[in-house]
């Protein structure tokens, strides 16, 4: 279970019985306490089935166990009741935070029980770019480097949008879309006449006046300027004493908007999070992986890939080093998968395991100095493990060598790779290649954490309640989110290339071929108006809007 950070964090699990009696969910729920969080229930194999969330956590879980609930449910909440097998639990402060960890949790695990949340629909973020010459309010789902100021997320989008619709009032923003309204937008715009613009397009304010009244609204959407809430609290007192009791009411419904907008609520982001071991003494789990697995020797280091695909745009893989049971950080890599087009993981497993591996024969080929007798006269696994036994040495010494030799890589005890006997198989036919056949490798299928071995027909089941597949699950989900972590870095410099969708005059085509001539935002942003205006498309008048966008934002 992955525990957000920050969070005061509880924890109920049932381990998985290694025969099929069903654990005792009555009894686990005595420890559940009557506080507000989210639970994670499991099935028998450990997948995450379904992620809910409650102002009570207690009563909210003795409602599913009820005897006669059983009988009154539907079909499908039925048959999630009869394959709970365990379930985990997530303190947190209060319902809003709860809604927004279930999001998150149910976009991470994608339970077959949920309905919810699973179109990855984001909660609404709320935007102001002081750059711009008279910036303004605006709502979004998606958080931009852009240089904007973000707020939120907020999980009540009605009171969001009635705070925002009061602060335009209040300070006379402005609500219309041009970049620069000027003279002709006034024309055709009403909220002036109504006092709900203070109108900057004609000059009736400055530009510093203007952002000093949007200073002010940001400040009080961080909940630095509660002094307005209280003078409306006072207005609604004062309509109340002359029996209006109907702008009373708009005014305490606004107030409670405005409270639950401002109320502070922390977000959960997906990758922060703190993944803590499952076990006190991961040496044991090694060892105890060892005897499971029947290995030569115990696998102090072991190297786990997996392969992830962003629709077809991007295909990517990240391997992921442990080292006596716990992460190697520093030894962590990911690739950006090159000759395999479209999503086929079998040949990106494959490319994969090549690159990685091939790169550490040539550097054990260059520390022998070019000399291949030694190759011909012992197995390439022999020679490369013999070159590191001899090159071991202390950490004091490698910083006294100081030279690229001191950081050669040693050939990993186990190779583990995320799937099942299509990735194994793809993966020991590259090792083959690279004479390193005998290396240990073991292919994990998610699905019912199955463990298939080259030239067994059957894979091997371990129990739940083995640190040994604690150990393989930590890593495996270390490769997955390695790999997830790769993903939102391309995705972010794809969105980065969005912000040419807002820019007046560029349409998709004209984008590509900016993005096409100059490879990216950042490069576009450094070329003149006249190289800009050599783009097919574009000619001097839109290359010195894009160049004036582009300064502004």
């Amino acid at each position: 279970m992955h525990m957000p950070d920050g969070v005061a964090g509880a924890m109920v699990g049932g381990l998985m019985s290694s025969n099929r009696e069903k654990p005792d969910l009555h009894a686990m729920l005595r420890d559940v306490p009557h506080q507000p969080g989210v639970y994670i229930m499991r099935d028998r194999l450990h997948r995450v089935i379904y992620v809910g969330k409650a102002r009570d956590l207690r009563k909210r879980l003795s409602n599913y166990f009820l005897p006669s609930r059983l009988r009154k449910v539907d079909i499908k909440t039925r048959a999630l009741i009869e394959s709970v097998w365990e379930f985990d639990l997530q303190i947190v402060k209060n319902e809003p935070e709860a809604l927004l960890l279930e999001g998150r949790l149910i976009k991470e695990f994608r339970p077959r029980y949920n309905i919810s949340f699973k179109d990855d629909k984001r909660f609404l973020l709320v935007r102001v770019h002081m750059g711009d010459p008279f910036p303004r309010f605006s709502l979004t789902r998606l958080k931009k480097d852009d240089g904007s100021r973000y707020f939120g997320p907020y999980v009540h989008p009605a009171a969001l949008r009635t705070t925002i619709n009061w602060l335009n009032k209040r300070f006379g923003l402005r609500v219309c879309r041009p970049l620069r309204p000027d003279e002709s937008d006034y024309k055709h715009c009403s909220n002036d006449i109504i006092k709900n613009c203070s109108a900057p397009c004609i000059g009736r304010v400055s530009a510093e006046e203007y952002k000093a009244r949007m200073a002010q609204a940001c400040d009080f959407l961080e909940g630095r300027s509660k002094d307005m809430i209280a003078g409306l609290e006072e207005e609604m007192q004062k309509a109340a004493a002359r029996f209006d009791f109907e702008k009373a009411a708009e005014l305490r419904d606004m107030v409670a908007d405005m409270r639950q907008t401002i109320k502070p609520v922390r977000s959960f982001e997906r990758g922060a999070v703190a993944r803590a071991v499952s076990t006190r003494d991961p040496m044991a789990d090694v060892r105890e992986l060892q005897e499971e697995l029947r290995l030569e020797s115990a696998p102090l280091v072991m190297e786990c890939f997996d392969i992830a695909n962003l629709g077809t745009a991007h295909c990517v893989a990240s391997m992921v080093r442990f080292k006596d049971g716990v992460p190697d950080n520093a030894n962590y890599r990911r690739y950006r998968i090159k000759i395999v087009s479209g999503q086929n993981d079998f040949a990106a497993m494959a490319e994969v395991i090549r690159r990685r591996y091939s790169r550490i024969l040539l550097e054990a080929r260059e520390k022998l100095g070019g000399d291949e007798a030694d190759f011909s006269q012992e197995g390439v696994l022999e020679a490369v493990r013999r070159m590191t036994n001899d090159g071991e040495s202390s950490d004091a010494e490698q910083s006294a060598i100081g030279n690229r030799h001191s950081a050669f890589v040693r050939l990993p005890d186990l190779i583990i790779v995320d799937g099942g006997k299509g990735q194994l198989s793809s993966a020991m036919v590259e090792l083959q290649r690279l004479g390193l056949h005998e290396l240990p490798i073991i292919g994990l299928a998610k699905e019912n954490e199955e463990i298939y071995r080259p030239g067994d027909s059957e894979p091997i089941i371990l129990s739940h309640d083995l640190g040994a597949l604690k150990l393989l699950q930590r890593i495996r989900d270390e490769a997955h989110r390695w790999a997830n972590g790769y993903h939102q870095l391309l995705l972010r410099r794809r969105v980065a290339e969005s912000i040419l969708d807002d820019c007046p005059g560029v349409s998709k085509t004209r984008k590509e071929n900016l993005l096409k001539k100059f490879g990216s935002v950042t490069r576009l942003r450094k070329a003149t108006v006249e190289e800009i205006a050599a783009v097919p498309g574009i000619g001097k008048a839109l290359a010195a809007e894009v160049a004036g966008y582009l300064k502004d934002h």
